[in-house]
């Protein structure tokens, strides 16, 4: 299942990560807290710095309803 994953990092910055399978989200979840959150999207491995708290959204998020 593929779907939005949205990351609050420590330095009060937002990332979306749209497309990505569940297991992405739940990895990177697994991580929230650490120093340094990582994982491997595409065949790169991304660091996300300290990520907590971490939301799933199925699917796509529809930007033009205001999230």
């Amino acid at each position: 299942m593929k779907g939005t994953a949205i990351l609050f990092q420590e330095d009060m910055t937002v990332t979306v990560i749209e497309g990505v399978e569940h297991s992405v989200f739940e990895e990177i979840k697994a991580q929230c807290d650490y120093e340094h959150c990582t994982c491997e999207i595409e065949n790169k491995i991304f660091d996300f710095g300290s990520v907590s708290p971490v939301f799933w959204h199925e699917d796509e998020v529809d930007w033009d309803y205001g999230y």
